[in-house]
């Protein structure tokens, strides 16, 4: 089974992540930047789920660690978040996530095909 770590602020963004993606996997959660970090330390998930958007450590600078890190920069990431404009996209993409952006809110059965697709 497929370990996923999901990082949100926001307990109800990550519980209906969990609903919409099912019991086909195994989650990690973490409820900002600096959390997922301590957690990257101790577990290595086959995806993560990041928004952007957080407190203390914002995803941009969590991806920046994650792919500075050679155990854990091939680690897919798909960005979850609310921020829409093109600029975040591009920015985000530029350093290094996965090829797949999801803005909120979002459409359960997008995000499961959009999963399923990085396995």
């Amino acid at each position: 089974m497929k370990n996923v770590l999901i990082v949100d602020d926001e307990p109800q963004i990550v519980e209906l992540v969990k609903l919409s993606l099912g019991d086909n996997y195994k989650y990690l959660t973490a409820f900002n930047g600096e959390e997922a970090l301590e957690k990257l330390k101790k577990s290595r998930p086959d995806l993560i789920l990041l928004d952007i958007m957080m407190p203390k450590v914002n995803g941009y600078q969590v991806l920046t660690k994650l792919k500075a890190d050679p155990n854990l920069k091939k680690i897919p990431i798909i960005f979850l978040t609310a921020k829409g404009e093109w600029n975040d996209k591009m920015k985000a993409l530029a350093l290094g996530a996965s090829s797949d952006y999801i803005t909120k809110p979002f459409d359960p059965d997008d995000l499961k095909q959009r999963v399923r697709n990085v396995f």
